[in-house]
This record gives C-alpha cells, structure tokens and sequence, in this order.
C-alpha cells in the first residue's frame, strides 16, 4: 500500500470514530434529557408540597444547580436577577456597599466601599458572610445573595459575619442606601512632586476621572505617581485596559484572555498614554480583585511600576453574559485572565515586588482616617457603635510610607545614573 493510500485510510477512520464518538455523545445528550423529564414528572406526582411544583420553578430550579456545578461565578439569573445585574456597573445602586466573591466555596467580602453602610459597619475584606436574615448563605450563589443584600434604600438588612483573625461571630443589621460609586479619590502631592491616587474601582467613568486627577496633579508638579489600587474589588475590562494605556506605549500587551478552545484574544494599549515617564509604584493588597489585578500585572510584567503591599485576592475568570429568549440569562465562565508574560492571575493573583504586611483592621483604620481627613469630619451616617471613641491619630499607613520610600529611591539612583547627584555635590550618607 502506497503512503498515499495509507494516509488516506487512517484519515477515514479517524473522521469515522469523530462520527461515532458525536453519535455516541448525541445518544447520551437524549437519554439524560429522558432522565430530566422522567424527574420532574416524579416530582409533580409525588413532592408533598403543591405550591413547588410548577414547571417554571423546577426548570429554574434545575438551570440554577447545573450552572453552579461548574463554578462559583458561572450561574443561571431569572429575568428580575438579569435586570438587576445591568445595573452593577451604572455607577449608582441601592444596597449595602459590599464586594462579595467565592472564596473556598464561602461567600466572602472582597472589600467594602468606601462611605458606604459596610464600611461605615466595620465589614472587612476577608469576611465570610455566613447568613443573610438569617437564611444560610451555604451553596447559595452569588447573583443570589446580592439580591437578598440589595433592597429599597432605607430598609434593613442582617448579615451575619465569621471573622478568622481575631476570631469572631457576629451579627450585622445594615441600612440599605443609595450607592453612589467615586472611582477616583485622594488625589494630591503628598510631598517633592509625588502624586498619589486611589482608585476604588473600574467603570465607565473611571479612566476620564483618572485622567483629569492626572492632569491636575501635573500641573502642580508631579512627576513620580503612587496608585493605590487596594481593596479595589474591580469593574470592567475595558475600564481596566484605558487605564493601563495611561502608563504604557502603544503596542504593548495590557491583558490576554484564553478560552478552551482558539487562539488566545490579546487587549493591547493603543497609544493612548500620556504618563510612560513617571516612576511609579502601585499598592496593592488582598481585597485588590478582577480589574485591579489586570492592571496590576500589566505594570510589573512591563517593569512600569514598583508594586507593594500585600498578595491580591485572585479573581482572574472572564463571564459573558448570554440572553436567553425569555428575558433570563446565563452568567458564564469561558475565559481565563493572564498577564502579559503569560501568568494565570484566576485563585493565584499577583504577588507584590515589595511585601509590606498589614492587618485588615489597621487597613479599615487607614481608610476611616483618611475619610475624617477628607470630610473635616465624620459624616453624622457613620454606625456609632464602631467608631465611638476612636483615636486615629496614631495610625499609620506603613504600606504607602514605603511606596514614598521606594519613590525616594528611585530618584537617587537616577541621579546617580546620570551624574546629576553628584554634579550637585550630592553623596551616599555613612551610617
């Protein structure tokens, strides 16, 4: 037999056992879906309670437990859960002001808003939320517990909360609020032309403000930049790539995103950059989730930024959205986050350059002061029971003391690189 002919059988039967293999695949499909049917028929003729019945509540029902098999993040949303998620990123909703996340199969706080009723409560990133008006969150999803956190501004909501470290138990009553999101915070020169910024999440607005704070500190000045990125739970993709292309030159990879099947889908900054020159470090800790870990990890793999702080939480997974006819819809996974020297951020996330550790608690504290600081005062809203009494002059934030540090540094060796430290008669102090 020629090599031809040799090539041409083996090519039939494989497309041959490709056939098979669907049909097999097809025969099994039809058979569970008998199976399906044969369950819900049971349970119409047998279930003790009438009233759980109905086929709307056994499809959803069944829809719901499947798409939570694959993931914490993947789910089925009925058509008011589809309408309420449209609104995430608008800027403004009712609630509490948290970030949730699934982290060991425990619904967990990723970070609390700023001057929302959480933070105002004392909610911390790392919380796990183990009840909700007294319904257990265990193998509750996600979409499903931000609809019983989420309600009419003025109402109450309990939640009740297991902290590990101290370990605590305890209850919460939150009022529900209107959620005014402020992407862009602190902007200001801390000191010798350093600009810091803050960024507690990404959406539509978020890469204009940015770009207006980054204006205004340039004309006062700046020319070294500290972005705060921590407990900045995420947001949109895109809001994260504009970000990115502040700082980087066109062409340069920002993110990728890889599928189980096909070529992996590179988002490059398009030369949308006005700031490649600045030295910078970006803070970073456990409650930095999602779009924050993208621009983390663009800034270290590019050698743009100097980060420091504490590991991020590592959500790195891409959801699409898919509408349904009947107004419901399917919540996803089909894509992984990687960094642009090919680093899976998703249950990994981004290990700092420089690790400077800090308590959850000091971390609450830090944002408390620097709200005082920002408000003249507390807003009168503030939860009592949690900030009676509270000294803060004392606190210190030692992560953003070292960024200024490292900032610092960087000129020096600069100077030195260049001569200009020594031409001014600069040298390295003995100890």
């Amino acid at each position: 037999m020629s090599l031809l002919s040799w090539n041409l059988v083996v090519g039939a039967k494989m497309a041959q056992e490709d056939e098979d293999s669907r049909s097999r695949s097809a025969e099994v499909a039809f058979q569970k879906t008998q199976t399906l049917n044969d369950v819900i028929r049971l349970i119409r003729d047998n279930y003790v309670d009438e009233d759980k019945i109905g086929y709307d509540a056994l499809l959803n029902g069944a829809l719901k437990g499947m798409l939570q098999s694959l993931d914490p993040h993947s789910q089925f949303m009925e058509p008011d859960m589809y309408k309420d998620m449209q609104e995430d990123t608008a800027g403004e909703f009712g609630g509490l002001g948290i970030q949730i996340g699934m982290r060991d199969n425990v619904l967990t706080v990723i970070a609390p808003m700023e001057d929302t009723p959480a933070f105002k409560a004392g909610i911390l990133s790392g919380d796990k939320i183990v009840e909700i008006d007294g319904t257990p969150t265990e193998g509750m999803d996600l979409q499903e517990a931000v609809r019983r956190m989420r309600g009419e501004p003025g109402t109450r909501v309990k939640i009740k909360i297991v902290r590990m470290k101290p370990h605590l138990i305890k209850d919460v009553e939150l009022t529900r609020a209107i959620i005014k999101v402020k992407d862009v915070k602190g902007a200001r020169i801390l000191e010798d032309g350093i600009g810091y910024v803050r960024l507690t999440g990404f959406n539509e607005p978020t890469a204009d403000a940015l770009q207006k704070a980054l204006d205004e500190l340039s004309e006062q000045g700046m020319d070294s930049l500290i972005l705060d990125m921590r407990s900045n739970p995420g947001g949109l993709l895109t809001a994260a790539v504009q970000v990115s292309e502040k700082f980087l030159k066109s062409g340069e990879v920002v993110v990728s995103t890889k599928q189980r099947k096909g070529p992996p889908y590179l988002f490059k900054s398009k030369g949308r950059r006005h700031y490649t020159d600045l030295n910078m470090v970006v803070l970073v800790n456990g409650g930095s989730a999602s779009a924050s870990e993208i621009v983390a990890g663009a800034m270290q793999d590019h050698r743009r930024a100097v980060l420091v702080g504490e590991k991020t939480f590592g959500k790195g997974s891409v959801q699409s959205v898919l509408p349904l006819g009947d107004g419901s819809a399917i919540r996803l996974t089909t894509a992984k986050y990687y960094t642009p020297s090919d680093r899976c951020i998703h249950e990994i996330g981004i290990t700092p350059d420089v690790i400077v550790p800090m308590s959850v608690e000091t971390w609450h504290k830090v944002l408390l002061k620097a709200s005082r600081e920002e408000l003249g005062e507390l807003n009168e809203s503030v939860e009592q029971d949690e900030t009676e009494g509270l000294n803060l002059d004392d606190v210190m934030d030692t992560q953003l003391a070292r960024a200024v540090d490292i900032i610092k540094g960087v000129r020096l060796f600069q100077a030195q690189a260049t001569g200009e430290y020594y031409a001014s008669g600069g040298g390295i102090a003995q100890p």
